[in-house]
């Protein structure tokens, strides 16, 4: 299948503002790309682009003084196939992980393990081992926590969702990775584009969107808290910590949000001719 993705994300600046972008798409991704994911800037500024510390592309840039619009639209081949499944995943002992994997143990800014760690043993202590955990912790944060694009806070960590009992994508992964990483499950954060593929088309303007991955049976797997089932045509943008590593648009000065847009949608195949 072929999936149609982009965005379109403005900024009004009262000052030159230096700012890093994680807008593009994640190097695993690229081989995947039928026509090029570019930032464009308007107006056209330089951009310094390096990997970070987690393998994800990112730009630097400094913002002049006014409007800033950045914006890309692509179109990506994709298996059209669900997340992976496989109940019989195991969990490593500590001593057998990856030494890549052991920082996605530890606490982060929004995943507070210190925090909801005698939580977690009491309500998980008992489950078995593996897969079997991880989608019980994903159960348990899905009936948990209600959605609500108004429940979004950029401050908001795991501790609060949990108490709240409300929030955003970023919030139920969150959740579900300190929840995973108390028991002794290496979890990341990842965000990027899902679009409506598969089911029901939601109302709301599309954004992005952010997920996790656990390590179990010597690889990653994806799961989805929010959603709570698996999902096709997910696109990766960037993987971290937590949302802090992966911040679509961190900026180091005022600045406002003027414009946002995101696409993600399935291509209809073209109609073949008769012969």
């Amino acid at each position: 299948m072929k999936i149609r993705a982009g965005y379109q994300i403005s900024y009004d600046c009262p000052q030159p503002t230096p700012m890093l972008l994680t807008l593009s798409i994640h190097p695993s991704r690229i081989a995947d790309l039928l026509t090029p994911d570019y930032v464009s800037m308007d107006p056209p500024i330089p951009a310094n682009t390096y990997h970070d510390g987690f393998g994800n592309f990112c730009h630097v840039i400094r913002a002049p003084v006014g409007r800033l619009t950045l914006s890309s639209d692509f179109l990506m081949r994709d298996p059209g196939e669900p997340d992976a499944v496989d109940p019989g995943a195991q969990q490593h002992e500590l001593g057998e992980l990856p030494v890549e994997a052991l920082v996605y143990l530890l606490g982060s800014r929004y995943c507070e393990t210190d925090r909801l760690s005698e939580t977690a043993w009491s309500l998980f202590g008992k489950v078995r081992k593996g897969w079997p955990l991880v989608q019980e912790i994903c159960d348990y944060v899905h009936n948990r926590v209600s959605f609500g694009y108004e429940h979004a806070s950029p401050t908001k960590t795991a501790w609060d969702v949990h108490n709240e009992r409300r929030g955003v994508c970023r919030d139920f992964a969150h959740l579900a990775i300190t929840l995973c990483r108390c028991m002794n499950i290496p979890a990341r954060y990842c965000t990027g584009y899902l679009g409506d593929i598969g089911v029901p088309i939601d109302p709301n303007p599309m954004d992005f969107s952010g997920w996790f991955e656990a390590y179990l049976g010597e690889r990653w797997y994806t799961f989805d808290a929010r959603h709570n089932k698996p999902r096709i045509g997910r696109i990766l943008m960037a993987r971290g910590r937590d949302a802090t590593d992966v911040a679509l648009v961190t900026t180091f000065g005022p600045c406002t949000l003027a414009g946002f847009k995101v696409i993600s949608e399935e291509v209809a195949p073209a109609p073949s001719s008769a012969a």
